[in-house]
């Protein structure tokens, strides 16, 4: 469902935020210009790493750190931004720094409908549409269930 939200990628430069292992990253970086994968977790970013090698992906890097603090270290801006956050979501002052790329459109993947629709707030207010919403089963004969955005930035 993620793949087909973020639809077409060819030549475009992907910032995959909170990207874990890199699954998402490495979906598109077959297509893309170039995907950087920030994530918290080093062990995290180290089998990125060992996995995009193991694919022979050379247009992928993985940052550990922060997403609030290596955001104002990249010079590179992209077309296309995926957010995939922990539980609790993006904290605020990171939507900000994520807002000001000024993409026409990002992908927001959430394990936690409240941190989704708290983050969504200040995404739509500053002029972005969610175009489709769908929640994906991942957890089956739980309370928990993934939901995945698209969303577009109005003209």
């Amino acid at each position: 469902t993620a793949r087909e939200y973020i639809g077409e990628t060819d030549g475009r430069k992907v910032f995959d935020l909170y990207s874990g292992t890199g699954t998402i990253a490495q979906i598109l970086a077959p297509a893309a210009e170039h995907v950087t994968g920030v994530e918290i977790i080093e062990e995290a970013v180290e089998a990125a790493k060992v996995n995009a090698a193991q694919n022979g992906l050379t247009n992928c890097d993985f940052i550990a750190g922060d997403v609030l603090k290596v955001l104002d270290t990249l010079e590179e801006r992209p077309d296309l931004i995926v957010l995939d956050p922990p539980r609790d979501g993006i904290h605020p002052k990171a939507i900000g720094k994520i807002l000001n790329f000024g993409v026409s459109h990002m992908v927001y993947v959430s394990c936690k409908p409240t941190s989704l629709a708290r983050d969504l707030e200040p995404i739509q207010a500053a002029g972005y549409q969610v175009d489709k919403v769908c929640c994906v089963d991942m957890f089956p004969h739980t309370a928990n269930c993934e939901t995945v955005v698209s969303l577009t930035r109005k003209k």
